[in-house]
This record gives C-alpha cells, sequence and structure tokens, in this order.
C-alpha cells in the first residue's frame, strides 16, 4: 500500500510533462520538446506514449545518429518489433542513407508479404509518412506472394490518386468493380466525382474499350462502358454497346431503353427517336414495346418543339400519330398520357385551347387515371387559363397541385407556375416568396428558373424602385405566352427606348410632364435590356431568322459581357452556327470560347459534346465483339 502511494506523485509527474512536451511540439518548440522527451523515454512505463513524438522530433532536427542508436538499442531488447524496424529505415532515409534505407524497407515488405495484416500495417506507415511508392510496392508484393490480383483495390487506388496517378487509379477502381455486382454504383459515384475533366473520361473510355474486347463475357465492363459514355453525353457510343448488352443477356432493349431516356431528358431528340424506334421494332412481343412506341411519339414531338418554324403538317402528323396509339392502348395509362399530349399540342399549335380544355378536365375527372397523371395535367390545364387571361383559375389549379404534390419535383413546378403568375401580374413581392422557397428546390432545373426569376426582380427593383421596366417586360413574357407575338414585340421596341407602353390621358400627361416623352413614362432600362436582346433572339429562332437573332446575341456578349445570360448566349450562338447556318468551323470556335471563358456553364457538357461530334471523335463507334 505504502509502495502505490509513494508511485503516484512520479506517475502524476510524468503525465504532466507529457503533456507540457506535446504542448512544446504544437507551438513549434521541438529542442525543449525533444530534451523533454529525451529524459520522459528513459522509463520503461513512458515507451509507448511518448515514442512517435520523440522519433518525428529527432528526424524534423536532422539529430538521426541519436535517433538510429536509440532505435538499435530497442530492437536489441526486442528484434521482432515492427514498428521499431520501420522507424529504422525512415530514419536512414531521412538521414541520406538512401540506399541502405532502400534495400531495408524492400527487406521488410520481402519479410511480410505474405501476411496480409503486417502488409496492411507496414502500409499504413508508409501512406503515414507519404512513402507512397513502398506502400505500393508492399501491396503489390504481397499480391503476387499471395498469387491474388483482386487484393487491396480500394488501399491501390487511394495511393494513386495521391500520387495523381489516375490510370493506374482507375484501373485499381475496376478492378474492384468486377469483384461483386454490389460494387459497380460505389465505383460509378467514387469516378464521378474523381474523373472530373473530359480527358480522363476518355482515358477510363479507352480502357473500358480495352477490357470489353477481351472481355466481352464481363458484365461490369459493359455496364460501365455504357455508364461514362452517357456521362459523355455520347448517346451514340452509349447505344451502341447498351444495344450489344442486350444481344448478349436477352433482354427486352432494357439498357437500350435506359439509353433513350437518358438522351430525351438530355435534349437529344435524335439518338432518343432512333433508340426508342430501335426497341419498339426489335422487341415486338417485350415488356418496353408500349413504353418505346410513346418514347419515340414523344422524341418527335420534343424535336417538333425545339424546330423553327414549325410546320403546321408536322403538328397534324404528330396529332395523328399520338392517336393511333390511344386506339391501340383504350384507357391504358400510356393512352391517358397521349390524350394529354395531344392536347397540349392542340392549344401551343393548332390554336384549339376550348377543345384542348375540354380534353383536359374529362382526363382529370377520368377514375383510372393516376394522381401524377391528373396533376400533370392541372398544371397543363392552368397553363392554358393563363392563356386564355383567366388568372384566378390558373392560380387555383396550382395551388391544388402544391397541396396535393407536397415536397415533390411536380409540387415545386405548381410552385414555380405560381411564382410566374404572380410576376406576370407585376405582384413582385408575392413572386419572390415563391422563388425564395423555390432555390432550394430538388430538381436544379426548377431551382435554376427560379433563381433566374429571383434575380431578374431584385436586380431591376434595386435599379428601380417603382419597377416600371420590369412591369412593361413581365407584360412581354405574358404575352409571348399568350403567342401574341406582334404585340410583344412592339413593347420591347419601347422597353428599349425607356418607354411605358401605356399612354398618359392628357391630365396625367401634363401633370407628369417632366417625366414623360409623347404622354408615356420613362424609366431606366438598362438592367432589363439584356433579357430583351434575350427575348428578341428567340423570337427571330421562331421566326427562321437566325441573322437577326445573332446580332441580337451578339450585343449581351459586347454590352453585358459578364451577365447571367452571356454563357447562354454563347451557346446559342454556337448553335446557330452549327444547325442553322451549318458553318462547323464558327460552331466549334463557339464551343470552345464558351468551355474557356466559363468553365463553371451548365452548357460546358453539351459544349463539349457538340464539339467533339464536329470535330468527328464519334464517326468510328464500332459494336465490340459478341
Amino acid at each position: 500500500m505504502c509502495l502505490f502511494l509513494l508511485s503516484l506523485p512520479s506517475q502524476g509527474q510524468d503525465q504532466m510533462d507529457i503533456q507540457i512536451a506535446n504542448e512544446y511540439l504544437v507551438k513549434g518548440e521541438k529542442q525543449k520538446a525533444l530534451e523533454m522527451y529525451g529524459e520522459l523515454i528513459k522509463k520503461p512505463a513512458n515507451q509507448s506514449l511518448v515514442h512517435n513524438n520523440y522519433i518525428n522530433t529527432l528526424v524534423d532536427l536532422a539529430q538521426y545518429k541519436e535517433a538510429e542508436e536509440y532505435l538499435k538499442k530497442n530492437l536489441k531488447k526486442e528484434p521482432g518489433h515492427p514498428q521499431y524496424r520501420l522507424d529504422l529505415g525512415l530514419v536512414l532515409i531521412r538521414g541520406g542513407e538512401e540506399q541502405k534505407g532502400d534495400k531495408y524497407f524492400r527487406d521488410l515488405i520481402e519479410e511480410f508479404k505474405g501476411n496480409p495484416g503486417r502488409v496492411k500495417m507496414i502500409s499504413d506507415y508508409f501512406m503515414g509518412r507519404s512513402l507512397f511508392d513502398y506502400a505500393i510496392m508492399s501491396f503489390q508484393e504481397s499480391r503476387d506472394a499471395l498469387g491474388n490480383q483482386s487484393l487491396y483495390c480500394l488501399e491501390l487506388a487511394t495511393l494513386y490518386r495521391v500520387k495523381g496517378e489516375k490510370e493506374k487509379m482507375t484501373i485499381e477502381y475496376l478492378n474492384y468493380a468486377t469483384q461483386n455486382v454490389g460494387n459497380i454504383q460505389y465505383i460509378k459515384n467514387v469516378l464521378q466525382v474523381l474523373l472530373a475533366k473530359q480527358e480522363e473520361l476518355e482515358i477510363l473510355e479507352k480502357l473500358l474499350y480495352e477490357k470489353v474486347q477481351k472481355a466481352p463475357e464481363d458484365e461490369v465492363y459493359t455496364d460501365l462502358l455504357i455508364w461514362v459514355t452517357l456521362q459523355q453525353r455520347n448517346f451514340r457510343s452509349a447505344f451502341v454497346q447498351a444495344r450489344a448488352f442486350d444481344k448478349r443477356y436477352k433482354t427486352d432493349g432494357d439498357r437500350s431503353m435506359e439509353v433513350a431516356k437518358v438522351a430525351l431528358d438530355n435534349n437529344d431528340y435524335e439518338q432518343a427517336a432512333n433508340i426508342f424506334l430501335y426497341v419498339r421494332n426489335n422487341f415486338p412481343a417485350g415488356e418496353n414495346f408500349q413504353n418505346a412506341q410513346l418514347g419515340y411519339i414523344h422524341a418527335r414531338e420534343s424535336r417538333l418543339r425545339e424546330t423553327y418554324p414549325v410546320h403546321r403538317d408536322s403538328v397534324i402528323s404528330l396529332v395523328k400519330a399520338y392517336r393511333f396509339f390511344i386506339n391501340q392502348y383504350p384507357q391504358q395509362a400510356v393512352a391517358l398520357e397521349a390524350v394529354r399530349n395531344v392536347a397540349v399540342i392542340q392549344s401551343d399549335y393548332l390554336q384549339q385551347t376550348d377543345s384542348a380544355i375540354a380534353q383536359l378536365s374529362k382526363l382529370i375527372a377520368n377514375p383510372y387515371a393516376s394522381a401524377y397523371l391528373k396533376a400533370k395535367t392541372k398544371l397543363d390545364l392552368a397553363d392554358m387559363y393563363v392563356i386564355k387571361e383567366e388568372p384566378w383559375e390558373s392560380a387555383l389549379l396550382y395551388a391544388q397541385v402544391e397541396k396535393t404534390q407536397k415536397e415533390s419535383p411536380i409540387g415545386y413546378e405548381a410552385k414555380l407556375k405560381n411564382a410566374q403568375l404572380s410576376y406576370y401580374r407585376g405582384d413582385f413581392q408575392l413572386a419572390q416568396e415563391h422563388l425564395d422557397i423555390l432555390k432550394e428546390a430538388t430538381t436544379r432545373e426548377i431551382a435554376n428558373d427560379a433563381m433566374e426569376l429571383s434575380m431578374r426582380i431584385k436586380e431591376n427593383l434595386a435599379m428601380d424602385s417603382s419597377a416600371l421596366a420590369l412591369k412593361e417586360y413581365s407584360k412581354v413574357e405574358l404575352l409571348l405566352r399568350q403567342n401574341r407575338t406582334e404585340e410583344a414585340m412592339v413593347i420591347l421596341t419601347q422597353i428599349q427606348q425607356g418607354l411605358s407602353s401605356t399612354q398618359l390621358s392628357k391630365e396625367e400627361c401634363l401633370l407628369q410632364n417632366a417625366q414623360t416623352t409623347d404622354c408615356r413614362l420613362t424609366f431606366s432600362n438598362y438592367a432589363i435590356k439584356d433579357d430583351c436582346y434575350w427575348l428578341e433572339a428567340k423570337i427571330s429562332l421562331q421566326q427562321n431568322k437566325p441573322e437577326e437573332a445573332l446580332i441580337r446575341l451578339q450585343k449581351i456578349l459586347e454590352e453585358y459581357p459578364n451577365d447571367i445570360l452571356a454563357d447562354d448566349a454563347f451557346f446559342t450562338i454556337g448553335e446557330i452556327y452549327e444547325r442553322y447556318l451549318h458553318d462547323t468551323p464558327k460552331a466549334m470556335e463557339q464551343y470552345q470560347n464558351l468551355m474557356v471563358q466559363f468553365p463553371g456553364s451548365v452548357y460546358v457538357a453539351e459544349a463539349r459534346k457538340r464539339f467533339r461530334e464536329l470535330r468527328g471523335d464519334f464517326k468510328q463507334s464500332e459494336e465490340p465483339k459478341m
């Protein structure tokens, strides 16, 4: 009992000294720390507590001889102690005896290579001291010794990532993916984060092509090849691989349908239509047949909506295709979706709004329609009431969808449309309240649209508290929604002159004389002028006047080079050169300029894909061997 009491002060003092030495080390006072560690290390009870800090401090202060003597002394007592042996190799390397230290480490790796637990321990040691090559060597030697090249994939991938060797890193991740089907999604998630640059994705694509050719029976490589081509929006190549996958594993076109849907969502309507058509023609008895039929018509519709000018014959042909489909599958869910599409097309392009409203109202009352389809139909119906200038009906329907579809993408879409309705009516404060909520929406597209409208409102109210310019501009957007293009163009011209579209009475004109021109209110239009250029460019394209659209877009780049619309203008100019003027060199130049000047733009991925297509990168796509 007395001995125990007598030992307490000594132990307590050592603990305090260790804490003080550690504090010196943190403050950078390494010499003071070393002196205290040197005294503490003499007691065996303190050995494990201060060993690491003692050795590291000796090395940091270049006292290699003292460190080597200390370690050799300990190794005489415990010759097999792995920590002391590794530390001795480290001291030799850091002390300038690289050749001796290298042999020492290689001998250790050779000794431990058959023991996975020891291999992991010494590799962690090497990694912790930035000796990455030795860590890699220990894993590779162990693989060879154990005859298993599938060991340590994630550890090696991490080491290669730290060293910046992306190709070797990717090979290890692929090695890991092939070990278990459940690993594939994890590897996709990792690679999506780590391979952010186009050239890195191209390296992965090349590696996967080689793997597919060597092991065409391995599902993992084809799956990842489809995935990486989709990441690059190269839907043509993705389809080649998906088609081969479907044939090899005798599916009903499942992977091809996945690629088609992604292509459609990313506005590659031509590829989407081709793939849907392929599935429809090749799997007539499969479970994807109906969806492929409808998908093909959807792709045609989407392409029509991006084509200017829209020819009436094309619209009528599309309506016929939908109606033929509806007659094939009456009262089935796919047919009800088609009914909705026909009504929207009639309203948008054939000026048959009343008929469309009647069809949509009937669809909403249909007991076979799903709750989701009814919600989508209500949004369409509300949009039509906007066209008919019945905003209260629209607001009621938007509110119903918001209530029934809370915290869902379609619910957020309803809130966005309600915000836009308030905006059209000039109630910018109410619109802003809706938009503030939508900035956190789950879908990027809705969040971006909300952010864009919110910024327009804030920017213009900051420049003009009366909001005259914004009120005029919102009138223009409403007129365009209502297909009253000529009226919209007149007001756009007046906005650019800083004039209100509303004619004042003689009495009002006399009262406001100092602020009016031709009996109209004047206002500052700088904050809204770039938006006017953008709308004029879009209208010019709809009227098949690409040269006029170019003039307006160039004005945005000249007068508002750092504005939010600048990257939109860059991309659209490239699109005009590519699709309207068929000037490939200028289109490529524009897409390249966009990638350089706006690397964070949402258009970069699509611009890169189009640049590569125009350069001819995808012309040699070949179907892999079956």
